[in-house]
């Protein structure tokens, strides 16, 4: 069986790869893991099961190549194992907490957990991250059930485990957790000056206009490129209620106009989704004026939000940015959005400082 490693520079010689020292830092912890796992469990009546290996909690800027490195790992994996989006995982733990409470069990987390590591030896989560409180408070006892029923973790994430949930109401309750991820999993950091997200769009358009056949094609070439074209919903919590993104892979969200501000969203929802996403393509951005006011704010607020992040924008979009708001009330407020429009299609714009 081949190592992680000869996998890595199979590609590399092949050319689907890059060869990066901080990506081949991160291989051994991988190997480590895929080893453990692959290692027949021999069970006996005086024979205790061997302890599961810890997990891996690794972590770096965006574009850095962490979720290539998941999928490398996950692919060659002989183990059972679910690959999941960290948003889209806590979204099902809610789910199944409230049938589990529906039936009377008094406590939610314990078969909702039992469930889980009954199907798998190994999450794989990405972009692990939490803003909600409804997650930082039960995220503790959840992964503690997980952890003794002897799954294992691998989790990518664009910060290390001291900053998620920062500044998070009642962050105190939440800490536990973070001491629990640092005892079960080692923490690596991959620690690259190297974008590849950055370098996919280098010299590629990010806004396209006018809305025709051309852009769609476009749009959904930008799109494969980034993700492989797999992509599964998103759900975001925001203060009690669910924001809905209608794909999202690796951190690369695709909605349409309608779903971000044609709906009942504010400043909230748009920041959820600028920690969630560190691409956004947004599809069929319409003239905005009198008969779309209120669409149109919203716009203003979700493009701030975007900017605010450094968040990378791919859009396409009836008109160019200064032709977008012509008439109206708000006509003037919209120059600066149509300032930030432009700034953002720059090829250095979201590029880390280093």
């Amino acid at each position: 069986m081949k190592t992680l490693l000869q996998i890595y520079n199979d590609r590399v010689r092949d050319g689907s790869l890059t060869a990066d020292d901080a990506q081949l830092e991160a291989l051994p912890e991988l190997e480590r893991i895929r080893t453990a796992l692959a290692a027949p469990v021999k069970r006996g009546l005086f024979r205790k099961a061997p302890e599961p290996p810890r997990g891996l909690y690794l972590w770096g800027g965006v574009g850095r190549g962490k979720s290539m490195l998941m999928d490398l790992f996950v692919e060659h994996l002989d183990a059972p194992v679910r690959r999941v989006h960290f948003h889209a995982f806590m979204q099902e733990i809610h789910n199944g907490m409230h049938k589990a409470r529906q039936r009377g069990v008094e406590d939610a987390i314990a078969p909702v957990a039992a469930d889980v590591a009954a199907s798998v030896r190994l999450l794989a989560f990405d972009e692990m991250q939490i803003t909600d409180i409804t997650d930082a408070m039960i995220v503790g006892r959840l992964f503690e059930a997980l952890f003794k029923a002897g799954v294992v973790v691998v989790t990518t994430s664009n910060r290390p485990p001291d900053d998620l949930y920062k500044h998070g109401l009642n962050r105190q309750i939440f800490l536990p957790f973070i001491a629990l991820l640092k005892d079960r999993m080692v923490v690596h950091e991959l620690v690259s000056h190297r974008d590849y997200r950055q370098d996919r769009l280098q010299g590629s358009p990010t806004y396209f206009t006018p809305i025709n056949d051309a852009a769609r094609t476009a749009i959904a070439q930008v799109w494969a490129d980034l993700t492989g074209g797999v992509a599964e919903p998103l759900t975001l919590h925001v203060k009690g209620r669910q924001v809905e993104i209608p794909a999202f892979r690796n951190g690369v969200a695709r909605a349409s106009f309608y779903d971000l501000c044609g709906k009942p969203l504010g400043a909230a929802d748009y920041l959820a989704l600028a920690e969630a996403a560190r691409v956004l393509v947004l599809e069929n951005i319409p003239s905005l004026g009198r008969s779309n006011f209120n669409e149109a704010k919203r716009f203003v607020t979700l493009i701030d939000a975007l900017y605010e992040a450094k968040v990378r924008l791919i859009c396409s979009a009836a008109a160019e940015p200064e032709y977008l708001y012509l008439e109206g009330e708000g006509t003037f407020e919209f120059e600066r959005t149509a300032s930030r429009l432009r700034e953002m299609q720059s090829v250095d714009w979201a590029r880390d400082p280093d």
